[in-house]
C-alpha cells in the first residue's frame, strides 16, 4: 500500500486569519468550514488547512514548505506586506537562493530561487 498526501494541516490560533494569508501567497479561495477549521485548495497543490488548537507555537517547525515564487526578493517583500516576517538574510550558494520566513503565527516557510531544489 502507498498513501498519498491528501492535505497539509497547520495547527494555529486563528484559522480564518491564517487561511487568508496563505491564500494570498498560494492562490485559491479561503473557505471557513467552522470557527475552528479553514482551508484553501491552491492551484496545482494539495489542500492546505488550518485548525484551531489551544496551545501556542513553542518551538521550531519540524516540517516547512519551500515555495518557488520566481524572484526570492520580490516574493519575500510581498509576503512581508501580507504579514510575514523575514528570518535572517537571503542565503545564496551553489544550489540557488532561499529566504526563510515566518507566517503571521510564526510557522516557518522558505522562498527558493533558481536552482533552489534543496535535495
Amino acid at each position: 500500500m502507498r498513501a498519498r498526501i491528501d492535505e497539509i494541516v497547520f495547527d494555529c490560533h486563528d484559522p480564518a486569519r491564517l487561511v487568508r494569508f496563505w491564500a494570498d501567497l498560494l492562490g485559491g479561495d479561503p473557505v471557513d468550514r467552522s470557527a475552528d477549521w479553514s482551508y484553501i485548495d491552491p492551484p496545482g497543490f494539495v489542500r492546505v488547512a488550518f485548525q484551531r488548537v489551544p496551545e501556542g507555537k513553542s518551538a521550531k517547525n519540524r516540517l516547512h514548505l519551500d515555495l518557488d515564487a520566481g524572484d526570492v526578493d520580490t516574493a519575500a517583500a510581498e509576503a512581508v506586506r501580507l504579514g510575514a516576517v523575514r528570518v535572517g538574510a537571503v542565503v545564496t550558494d551553489e544550489h540557488g537562493r532561499f529566504q526563510v520566513m515566518t507566517d503571521p503565527e510564526g510557522n516557518e516557510f522558505c522562498f527558493v530561487g533558481p536552482g533552489g531544489q534543496w535535495r
